[in-house]
């Protein structure tokens, strides 16, 4: 593998991880409801969990919806509904500033899985696999080269984003400013997979 070939998927990995979508979203809403330490395994879940997606498609399951693409349908708009039903969740969350909390960050286990059904995950790895592969090398160490740029670019994306959700808790002085935030990035997690609802 070059250097050249090596830094492409590194430009690619960073700038799909670090402009806004649904795990950028919820771990900037996190930061502002949680803070850092409660939504560090939310943030390790989608750093590991990503390129293990990346893997998981590289190494079979792209051909598997290839042959049935009802099963890629199906996927796709399970992910849409749990994202709606997230979007709901966030809007309608409160937090220590009003002095109950009726949401939880996501845990390790959930963000990981959270990955199977992001539309724009799959749209990412979908990507990175038919763009950086070829037939002429051995398809095993392509897709962990993949995988492992994924992960070693995942880790700053994700702490930016987390970091800006905590800075903007500062700049909520009450519990009315922080409901019209979740609200608004309510909206904006739904808005985020309109452009998705019509792709293949």
């Amino acid at each position: 593998m070059s250097i050249e070939l090596i830094f492409a998927i590194a430009l690619f990995a960073f700038s799909s991880g670090i402009t806004p979508g649904p795990n950028n979203i919820m771990l900037m809403t996190s930061g502002v409801n949680f803070g850092i330490r409660p939504s560090l395994p939310h943030l390790s879940g989608i750093c590991i969990g990503f390129p293990c997606m990346v893997l998981a498609i590289g190494l079979g399951l792209s051909a598997l919806f290839h042959s049935y693409p009802i099963l890629h349908l199906i996927i796709k708009y399970v992910g849409i509904g749990y994202l709606l039903y997230l979007a709901w969740l966030i809007a309608n969350s409160s937090s220590k500033m009003d002095g109950k909390q009726t949401a939880k960050p996501l845990n390790f286990f959930q963000a990981a899985a959270f990955q199977w059904v992001n539309p724009k995950g799959w749209i990412m790895a979908v990507g990175a696999v038919a763009t950086f592969t070829s037939l002429d090398q051995p398809l095993l160490d392509q897709v962990l080269l993949i995988a492992t740029v994924f992960l070693s670019v995942a880790f700053p994306c994700a702490i930016i984003w987390l970091g800006f959700g905590v800075a903007l808790k500062r700049l909520l002085k009450n519990q009315r400013q922080q409901k019209i935030f979740n609200i608004s990035m309510a909206l904006l997690l739904v808005l985020s997979i309109i452009p998705m609802i019509g792709s293949n």
